[in-house]
């Protein structure tokens, strides 16, 4: 399974999240540190769930690397996340 469906599947699974968008954006930092062929190292997630309204930004992060758990993260290189309690509709 790829890296993006297993963080996706991991998100959905945690926060039942009413918005989640994972991009490989891999392509984009070609030549640059933790670059790898084939892709799969550097990630953009937006993800909106009321769960995480209530949390600071320290919180967010948190709890979506705890989500993640530590083998899913030690195989990715970036991971920006966009995390918000608001609930899109």
């Amino acid at each position: 399974m790829r890296i993006a469906d297993q963080i996706s599947e991991k998100l959905r699974a945690a926060f039942a999240p009413t918005h989640l968008n994972v991009v490989d954006d891999s392509e984009s930092h070609r030549g640059h540190g933790g670059w790898r062929e084939g892709g799969e190292s550097h990630f953009n997630v937006e993800i909106r769930a009321g769960v995480f309204a209530d949390m600071n930004r320290v919180a967010r992060h948190r709890a979506v690397h705890k989500a993640l758990g530590a083998e899913l993260v030690g195989k990715i290189h970036a991971l920006s996340l966009d995390i918000s309690g608001e609930i899109s509709g």
